[in-house]
């Protein structure tokens, strides 16, 4: 069995198209390229969202919980690519399944979890959780286009 491939941020650069201040990955780990691993976001109070979502008791958005997961999922498949040329753009077909389970709080590590279930040449399913101190703040399945 091989070790976890880690990508610090200089190389998920390279992966994804992302960038600040939609960037939502610090680092990840690819367990099997292409279909498994494991996404990180140290989270600050400097994240533009908690300014306005919501002053007083800031929460990161849901939507951008899914995103993170998203975004390591892309990484993942892109990691796990050969030949590529150029930085592809990873689009969100479907998102189902999703709860919500706790608040994402500044000075939380969210890791996120996610693991391929289906493809099909450009279209990709995963699902995936996102966890902070070992417990589940958020879940869903999601499908995406590689383009």
């Amino acid at each position: 069995m091989s070790e976890n491939r880690v990508y610090q941020i200089e190389e998920i650069l390279k992966l994804l198209p992302h960038r600040y201040p939609f960037l939502l990955l610090d680092r990840l780990e690819v367990e099997i390229p292409g279909e498994k691993g494991m996404g990180l976001k140290n989270l600050t109070m400097n994240e533009e969202f908690f300014q306005g979502h919501f002053p007083g008791n800031p929460v990161m958005p849901g939507v951008l919980q899914i995103e993170a997961m998203a975004q390591t999922a892309g990484a993942i498949v892109v990691a796990g690519a050969e030949n590529v040329e150029k930085t592809p753009s990873v689009l969100f077909m479907s998102i189902d399944g999703v709860k919500f389970r706790k608040p994402v709080k500044p000075g939380d590590q969210m890791k996120m979890y996610v693991e391929k279930i289906q493809s099909r040449r450009n279209v990709f399913v995963f699902k995936g959780k996102a966890m902070v101190d070992d417990k589940v703040v958020s879940e869903a399945e999601f499908t995406a286009m590689i383009i």
